[in-house]
This record gives structure tokens, sequence and C-alpha cells, in this order.
């Protein structure tokens, strides 16, 4: 996984970001605010000893629905170096992803950290509304998450042209996406006012993928010859 955020950083990424379900899973755990503290914690230390840029870190929903959880939570990832974080709003109410974008806010600061906090709009991706509503909910939520302080909104799921357009007009913030097959290519994108693209859990599943098509190889003697380069399973 280090290598991972390392070769991103090699190829002029400004900055690198965890993937929750990336991170629980390299250490045997499901994704969905299950992963101890303990191991977020030493997870975002050793990425910030190799990194030479900024660190976002995937919270999830703040891996709580207690604040003063959620404060910790924040306390611990600022202390081991991160300098932002991504929450979702989930299935939960909006007013408490509110309160848990503020105390972010506020624990970072105690620090001097103006941490970065991108929060992830989860209407499209886990259909919260009928798809008729799916745009005014999104860009209600999106209003009062920058009234509330955050940094960037996080649409993920939304894949429709003029959906991300008025989501653009609508919010002062930086645009972020899930990217997805279905959306317009990169360059298109851009002139829709998109400022990052998030790939979530794709590369670990991409690798995890190679991995496994290795080790089937390496189990066959007549194709073990082909282990010893790591590119023949991509082809």
């Amino acid at each position: 996984m280090l290598a991972a955020h390392v070769s991103f950083e090699s190829v002029g990424s400004k900055a690198v970001a965890t993937s929750s379900s990336a991170v629980a899973w390299v250490h045997g755990d499901q994704d969905g605010n299950q992963l101890p503290l303990k191991l977020l914690t030493t997870t975002v230390e050793s990425m910030v000893r190799v990194l030479t840029v900024p660190l976002t870190v995937d919270v999830e929903g703040g891996y709580s629905d207690d604040l003063e959880s959620v404060a910790k939570v924040i306390d611990c990832v600022v202390r081991a170096g991160a300098v932002g974080i991504n929450i979702e709003d989930g299935t939960g109410s909006t007013d408490l992803i509110l309160r848990k974008v503020e105390v972010a806010k506020k624990v970072a600061n105690k620090h001097g950290i103006d941490l970065f906090v991108n929060v992830r709009i989860d209407v499209y991706l886990r259909c919260l509304v009928e798809p008729a509503r799916q745009l005014e909910e999104t860009l209600s939520r999106a209003s009062l998450f920058e009234q509330a302080g955050a940094d960037c909104i996080f649409a993920a799921g939304m894949i429709e042209e003029n959906d991300i357009a008025t989501l653009y007009e609508a919010t002062r913030l930086p645009v972020n996406l899930l990217s997805w097959n279905a959306q317009p290519n990169i360059d298109e994108l851009t002139s829709l006012g998109v400022k990052r693209l998030s790939v979530g859990s794709s590369i670990a599943e991409f690798l995890y993928g190679a991995n496994n098509a290795l080790a089937k190889l390496q189990r066959s003697s007549r194709n073990r010859k082909a282990t010893q380069r790591g590119d023949q399973v991509l082809k």
C-alpha cells in the first residue's frame, strides 16, 4: 500500500489520499467503520514518514456517531501527520455529519492545522432518495456542508454532465467525483468544473486481483516461470 502511494507521488500527484477499504483490507479488516483506531493511526504515521506531499485520510463516518469518539479519531490522525480528511454522510442524519465537520475543524485547529475536510455526499452512491430528487438533495446538503466549514464536496456516484455542471454552479467549494466508467472523460470533467477525481477502492482491487492471478500461476508448475516477471499477469 505504501509503495502504491509513493508511486502516485512519483508521477506528480500534489497530494495523496487513502482509501478506507484499502487500509482496512491490508490489515485483514472489513470496510465500514470497523478498523481499530490504533491501526489507522500507525498506517498514517507510516505513510507520512515516506511521503513528501500532503496526506489526507479517509475516516469513513468518523468511526462513530458519538462526537467525542469522532474528536478522538481526528485528534489521532492529525497527530499522526494528516492534513486532510474525507468524511461521509452515509445514511445518517444531515445534522449529525454537520456536527462531525465542525468537531473535526475544531480539533485540528487546536493543533494549528487548517484541516482540509472533504465531505462525501452519498445521495447518488447509495440511492438515498428517488432518482428524480437526487440532484436537489445533493445541492441542499452541499450548501449545508459549505456553511459548516467543509472545504470540498465529494458527490460520489454522480455521473450525468448536467448534474455535475449544476453542482459546480451551485457551490463555491471544489467538486470531487468518484471515477466511474459512465462518466465523461477527464478533460470533459475538468471543463465541467471538477477539481478532484477519486478512484476509491479500484486500485486496491486491481492489485489484489493481480496478486491472486500470480498466486494461481505459481501453483501451476508449467507457468512457474511467468511469476518471474510480474507484468506477465497483467497482459
